[in-house]
């Protein structure tokens, strides 16, 4: 849900208690950061008008997050509360003109009448002020009071109160208890102040969670969809369904997931795979909800809608991430309201000291406490921070599973990396080819990438693959030879018929595969190895055309991730499933010490616990596949890849676009991001060490205090902005972090 009218922590735990307090809700967690709420409850116990109504009666407002209204309330809100601003910012300025003359008059320059002219002018112009501009703190105060609750505008709304009602003694009875002074300059100075604070601090707020409102809002309001009568009609999307034809004009965003039945199109996919490249899409491709349609317009066919999309899946994880609470911030939450409490005590004891001697000053002293005091800046001081690292890696194709893992990642030394489709991709490539001397390489190549296309085996794409880098694709569409009576023996290979297309002599058997079904005899080497030859019907002898030896092919920016890492004194290792061999290979080229292969999943946890027994804290690497104990085990996981569905996966970061470099980038964000966190927490306890004894002591006006009040908060929320900027480079973050660590401590070298 989307909820309307918070404006800190103690909101959030004000919302969240009155939640819970419904039966058959089992769970509410709500993030003043994002201002959204999570709430799971059984349905035959707790319909959801219940918790609608006890979200409004705890004084706010909730409305689907999914709800097309849920926006426009959203930009609603921000114009009142601009407007509020603004009323305030010009009544201070009218006021503050009124109260000059009293400044810098002598005794005797001003009459009486002038005098009361002025204040009952002031009185008049700080009444928007008090009537419109104030107005969302004396609604959350009320609301406070009725439900015998304490949040932050508890001692703000007491404040503005007291400072107007005894402004307003002084105007009306001059000769009274509260003598002739007036704060009406004061009262709209922090009134403006503290919505100039809120005003600046809800944009930045929201630029801070705006990856996720961005994504939330990607999907477009209405689509083409294709009648019965052929014709296109534009609808809106959730009216579309299974089997519908779509057309999509260039510049509009694909409403669902499915393939292109006509036209073709660059398609920009950086929101789902973190690749700035817009990719190729013809017929026959598969196009994604939330991707953009760059070129031209085309036409799809709907296969997964609504909550089946990939767009849907990476949205939930989001919304998940944004509702989570870090240690840190559990622990500000827990300590804001007992905070709330010294705040009101202290402005009691204040003002009982000193209204023996000025009742008039005593009242002010008191509003000066309970404005100064609050405790906003430490109640935001964790989760804007954690929220902007979460924006700035999701804008780059990393999306944070778990919010609490990003403290546990700031404090990674050993990262554990899987082989296959991490550090490899998941194809083969074309390392050595032996040949008879009966065909040239080029020859023997050309028939066996014919045979292959008609295998979806792994290795079989990689020989198309080689042969069209080796010549194109309108080459080898030409076919030099006729295959004719194909069969595919699974895991073992292809055996057809095959005659030269332009030249004599009868059709021949031709086998392509292992050595054992090619017949012949195994050769020693550590790749992947495919045996092409030639079968006489009248006996069991064969005879070898060619071998074709593969290799793993490396990622392109594994170096300058393993470089970032090393320089960050983070150690790494490399744990896989595969053979021995094969990981030693892929271990030697990428230049890393520590590695093991023959891994079953419960040796990988093993390897991965006797680490963490040392004291090492570890990063586990993985693509998702069968990696879950692992990824769950280590004390922070990424998964590579964008194949494997995103709900199944037990990591706490997503790499979408399987760049390893963002792995590094991952966590020095996250060091910084703890960095920032501290910043702001001490910022905080000290702003309020050093405000307090000003304010109880007499030393600081009202103004002031409201100006330090929102400066404080604003300065919480600009240091956690800075998080949210693009990703430096990674040669950048690791000259920073050079700084800050050790040498790097290498693990044990390979079993």
């Amino acid at each position: 849900m989307v909820i309307e009218g918070m404006h800190c922590a103690a909101c959030a735990l004000t919302i969240e208690d009155a939640l819970r307090s419904v039966p058959g809700v089992v769970q509410a967690d709500v993030s003043a950061a994002s201002q959204r709420a999570r709430v799971v409850w059984n349905a035959a116990a707790a319909p959801p008008s219940l918790w609608f109504a006890a979200v409004r009666r705890a004084g706010y407002r909730a409305l689907p997050a999914a709800d097309a209204q849920a926006r426009q309330q959203r930009v609603q809100e921000k114009r009142r509360a601009l407007w509020r601003w603004l009323v305030a910012g010009f009544c201070m300025m009218q006021v503050m003109m009124y109260a000059w003359p009293a400044y810098i008059a002598h005794p005797g320059d001003l009459s009486a009448e002038m005098e009361g002219l002025l204040r009952w002018a002031s009185w008049v112009i700080c009444l928007p002020v008090v009537l419109f501009a104030c107005g969302p703190f004396f609604a959350s105060a009320l609301s406070d009071i009725r439900h015998r609750r304490i949040s932050m505008d508890l001692p703000v709304a007491l404040g503005m109160a007291i400072t107007f009602i005894v402004s307003s003694l002084g105007t009306f009875d001059p000769d009274g208890l509260f003598g002739r002074e007036v704060y009406f300059d004061s009262l709209t100075m922090f009134v403006f102040f503290l919505l100039t604070g809120r005003w600046l601090e809800l944009r930045l707020r929201d630029r801070t969670a705006g990856a996720l409102e961005a994504l939330m809002n990607r999907l477009p309001d209405s689509v083409e969809r294709r009648g019965d009568d052929g014709r296109f009609v534009r609808v809106g999307v959730r009216r579309i369904a299974l089997g519908d034809v779509l057309r999509v004009l260039p510049g509009e965003v694909f409403p669902a997931d499915g393939p292109l039945l006509a036209g073709s199109t660059r398609v920009d996919e950086a929101l789902l795979t973190g690749e700035s490249a817009p990719r190729w899409r013809t017929v026959g491709g598969e196009v994604c909800a939330g991707s953009i349609n760059l070129e031209s317009a085309v036409e799809m066919r709907v296969e997964r809608v609504g909550a089946d999309t990939r767009f849907a899946e990476i949205v939930a994880l989001m919304e998940s991430a944004s509702l989570q609470k870090p240690r840190l911030a559990q622990l500000a939450d827990r300590v804001a309201r007992p905070f709330l409490v010294f705040v009101l005590l202290a402005a009691l004891a204040a003002l009982v000291w000193w209204w023996p001697k000025d009742p008039q000053h005593a009242l002010m002293v008191a509003v000066a406490v309970l404005i100064v005091t609050c405790p906003c800046a430490l109640s935001l001081a964790t989760p804007v921070a954690m929220l902007s690292a979460a924006g700035a890696l999701a804008r780059e194709g990393v999306l944070v599973r778990n919010l609490q893992a990003l403290e546990s990642l700031a404090t990674i030394d050993t990262v554990v990396f899987d082989k296959t489709g991490t550090l490899t991709h998941d194809g083969m490539a074309l390392r050595r080819t032996e040949v008879a001397a009966e065909m040239s390489a080029a020859e023997a190549l050309e028939l066996a990438a014919e045979l292959a296309r008609h295998s979806l085996h792994p290795l079989s794409r990689a020989l198309v693959a080689a042969a069209i880098s080796g010549t194109s694709q309108a080459a080898l569409d030409a076919r030099s030879w006729e295959i004719t009576d194909l069969r595919e023996a699974p895991g073992s290979g292809l055996t057809a018929r095959v005659r030269k297309l332009h030249g004599a002599g009868p059709a021949r058997t031709v086998l392509l595969g292992s050595a054992a079904h090619a017949g012949l005899p195994a050769q020693d080497g550590d790749g992947a190895q495919v045996c092409m030859a030639w079968a006489d019907q009248a006996g069991p002898e064969r005879h070898a055309i060619a071998r074709f030896e593969f290799e793993e092919t490396l990622r392109s920016e594994l170096p300058a991730a393993l470089r970032a890492l090393e320089r960050a004194g983070i150690a790494v290792q490399v744990l896989s499933g595969d053979r021995a061999a094969s990981v030693a290979r892929v271990a030697q080229r990428a230049q890393i010490a520590a590695w093991r292969g023959d891994c079953t999943p419960a040796d990988k946890l093993a390897s991965l616990q006797a680490l963490q027994s040392r004291g090492h804290r570890v990063a586990m690497v993985g693509d998702g596949l069968n990696d879950g104990p692992v990824l769950a085990g280590a004390h922070a996981s990424f998964a590579v890849g964008s194949a494997v569905p995103l709900a199944r996966m037990r990591s706490d970061f997503v790499v979408l676009g399987g760049q390893l470099a963002l792995i590094a980038q991952s966590i020095l964000l996250a060091r910084k991001t703890l960095r920032v966190v501290r910043q702001n927490l001490w910022w905080a306890a000290l702003y309020n060490a050093l405000c307090v004894p000003l304010a109880i002591a007499g030393f600081m006006p009202a103004w002031l205090a409201g100006l330090g009040m929102a400066a404080s908060s604003l300065l919480v929320v600009l240091n956690a902005a800075r998080l949210a900027r693009k990703l430096p480079t990674l040669g950048t973050l690791a000259d920073d972090a050079d700084t800050r660590r050790g040498p790097r401590t290498h693990a044990p070298a390979h079993a």
